[in-house]
């Protein structure tokens, strides 16, 4: 009687981090979100990072449910408010890494002024932002990155506006460790995301990513695989590169790289150096309390 052998497939390092409840996930095929969800696990992963340590917070459309997906502290919050909900966060318990994960539309329009405000006062968060030009999960409307010409819902003989450079407006507003990389790049979005969680301060990476269903099938760019091609031969890596050099334009050169990486007081740092000159010895510094 013949034997057969049982082969088991190598488990998935990146399940560890799911709620596999919650799966399927609600992303089209050819998004790049869970692209950049991949990344982000690996570089714990790599990290060897306190998972207790970590919280990660969001916002509406399509990239807050990052939230609801990874198994780990995670807080999905209202439309637009994801960076306040993560600075109370931060503020009430300065030993976690927090880790904003949303979109262009929530963090940009109706969180944008959140987002300069947060990285003016430089608290310290990670923010990732998966932009992908377009309000995906509400109808495909145009956003505060949609290149000019772009077609969406509400522009649908091409946009006019001027779209926001976020590399340019996060150093603009403040933030110390700005980056960008498409959903192509990832051993170097890994790599940087790995850098982001170890450093201090406000720090924001932009994460290039494809919306085949909306903005790419209104503008006949192709599928998710289409947007891989294009990125891997529009893209061109420039670290340090002036921010004011790295406005997007459609079938222009694509800028990625590390941009800003620079220190200055935090948040905490700041209020921290005012309380204790003000207070002397009556001020009990935050790193000396202890959270039950």
């Amino acid at each position: 009687m013949a034997t057969t052998t049982c082969e088991i497939a190598p488990a998935n390092p990146v399940e560890q981090f799911l709620r596999t409840d919650r799966i399927p996930h609600i992303w089209c095929p050819g998004c790049g979100i869970g692209t950049s969800v991949n990344c982000f696990t690996r570089a714990l992963i790599e990290l060897d990072a306190d998972l207790d340590k970590i919280a990660v917070v969001s916002g509406i459309g399509c990239s807050g449910r990052v939230a609801g997906y990874l198994k780990l502290d995670s807080f999905h919050t209202t439309h637009g408010r994801a960076i306040p909900f993560a600075t109370g966060l931060k503020l009430a318990r300065p030993e976690l890494t927090v880790v904003v994960y949303s979109g262009d539309g929530d963090l940009f329009a109706i969180g944008g002024n959140h987002f300069i405000h947060a990285a003016r006062r430089n608290i310290d968060l990670k923010v990732i932002c998966i932009n992908n030009f377009i309000y995906g999960m509400t109808g495909g409307q145009v956003a505060p990155t949609t290149p000019v010409s772009a077609i969406a819902t509400t522009t649908p003989f091409g946009s006019f506006e001027p779209p926001f450079n976020l590399p340019q407006l996060a150093e603009a507003a403040g933030a110390t460790f700005v980056a960008r990389w498409t959903t192509y790049h990832v051993r170097q979005l890994t790599r940087t995301i790995k850098e982001m969680l170890k450093r201090k301060g406000f720090s924001f990476i932009e994460v290039l990513s494809p919306c085949p269903t909306l903005f790419q099938r209104r503008n006949k760019q192709g599928d998710g695989l289409a947007a891989m091609k294009m990125y891997k031969q529009l893209s061109k890596t420039r670290n340090g590169a002036p921010t004011a050099e790295t406005a997007i334009e459609q079938g222009k050169p694509i800028i990625v790289g590390k941009f800003v990486d620079i220190e200055r007081p935090s948040y905490l740092g700041s209020m921290e150096q005012m309380l204790s000159s003000r207070l002397g010895d009556r001020y009990v510094h935050v790193e000396n309390l202890e959270w039950h």
